[in-house]
């Protein structure tokens, strides 16, 4: 370059212009901002930024003094677009316009004001968006060749009397000046950012502690209405004995006890509705009215599944007992979810449901002949999860495994005097 005015005059205005664009070019540089908007729309942004530094100097120089025109038009315009050029690439290319903005100043022709402005817009953008390390070294890039010029002997008699130290100082500091604005950017969002994730953060931990508040208060209308039910429940049974035994000697006293059976059964069964009604979460759908299955729908199922493709047989031992209905649930839903695994893993295979009434167990066995499910270390399918729950409910025991002979077996057992029935006389 052939002087330094130029540069220290001009940087000056840089100075503070940089204290008052940066702001907008700051509040553009938003990691969140830079992330939700397209490349070509920062390029557009930025180009017509660089376009008007172009526009600003060219008619700078036409209507200022002669002294400013160093050189002829279409070269004070070309290198005046080159050194606006890293000002549109500072956001969608950073490290090509920190090499543009190095190089321009070396090979230049004239000294244009908007290499000053890229020099001083870059540094704050680099300084804003990169890592403090690869920050301060885009910067070093960027200054070094000015600073190198501005103290080259060639250049001292174009100073004007102006001495290369205070051209060093004055560089560092504006680029300094530029770099910490930059800094101090990037210090803001990074803090801005961290704020709104503690604040996303904060609203989920609100969220599960209030859901675990609404849970817990659940539980505790639900304990509180299990007792209220247990205690209609008791009473309904000792006024059920008091009226049996006297209803032949004093049908009247036997009449007020069963017509004092038949409120609390309906307070009873309101207030279950009640306790069903805290325990569904919001999740769960509503239940449907439809009758629930029991064991005279098991030969239905048996029926769907062998036109699904599976050859079922069903065997019954002993004399079949009437059951709870959520005993007689609790067996349909093992048998059922048994043969949808049967169909799902077994392939071609056969199978055989056998329920067995004995005098103190009612067993039930599901097998089959096929492949069974893949082995899967240390995880338990949720359909086997659900029957042990359900047998565990009324006292029993599940096992499921493979046979020695192929294939997969559900071997469930329920003891008699849970199943709220007589005792049948059957096969043990």
């Amino acid at each position: 370059m052939s002087g330094e005015d130029p540069v220290s005059g001009p940087a000056t205005t840089v100075a503070v212009m940089s204290g008052v664009p940066s702001r907008s070019v700051g509040g553009d540089a938003a990691p969140g901002d830079r992330a939700g908007r397209p490349a070509y729309r920062l390029l557009r942004r930025d180009g017509l930024f660089a376009a008007a530094a172009v526009a600003v100097e060219v008619a700078l120089i036409a209507t200022g003094p002669p002294e400013l025109k160093t050189a002829d038009w279409p070269t004070i315009v070309a290198w005046s677009a080159a050194g606006a050029l890293p000002l549109a690439l500072r956001r969608i290319a950073p490290w090509v316009a920190v090499g543009l903005a190095a190089a321009v100043p070396l090979f230049a022709h004239h000294d244009a004001i908007t290499m000053v402005v890229s020099v001083g817009f870059l540094t704050y953008s680099v300084a804003a968006r990169l890592a403090l390390w690869w920050a301060a070294l885009a910067g070093t890039l960027i200054w070094s060749p000015l600073l190198v010029t501005a103290v080259a002997p060639s250049n001292r008699a174009d100073l004007g009397g102006i001495s290369p130290a205070y051209m060093m100082f004055t560089n560092v500091l504006l680029a300094l000046v530029c770099f910490f604005i930059g800094r101090a950017a990037h210090a803001r969002r990074a803090s801005t950012l961290a704020l709104e994730e503690r604040a996303r953060a904060a609203e989920e931990n609100q969220r599960a502690l209030a859901e675990q508040a609404v849970a817990d208060e659940r539980r505790r209308i639900a304990r509180e209405l299990h007792d209220v039910v247990a205690h209609h429940v008791s009473v309904m049974g000792v006024l059920a004995t008091g009226a049996r035994r006297v209803l032949g000697r004093d049908p009247q006293v036997a009449d007020e006890a069963l017509r004092t059976i038949e409120e609390t059964s309906r307070t009873t069964l309101r207030e279950m509705r009640r306790l069903l009604d805290v325990l569904r979460t919001d999740a769960e759908p509503a239940a449907e009215l439809a009758p629930q299955p029991g064991l005279a729908g098991i030969e239905a199922l048996i029926e769907q599944v062998r036109e699904a493709g599976l050859p079922v047989t069903l065997r019954v031992d002993g004399a079949p007992a009437p059951l709870d209905p959520g005993v007689a649930l609790t067996i349909y839903r093992i048998v059922q979810e048994a043969l949808t695994n049967t169909l799902k893993h077994a392939g071609a295979a056969t199978a055989q449901v056998r329920l067995s009434f004995g005098v103190y167990w009612l067993i039930l066995e599901i097998f089959d002949t096929g492949r069974g499910p893949a082995p899967r270390p240390g995880r338990v399918g949720h359909g086997l999860v659900g029957m042990r729950e359900r047998v565990a409910l009324y006292g029993g025991t599940l096992r499921t495994g493979s046979r020695p002979g192929g294939g997969f077996r559900i071997h469930a057992k329920i003891p008699m005097e849970q199943l709220g029935g007589p005792i049948g006389e059957g096969a043990a």
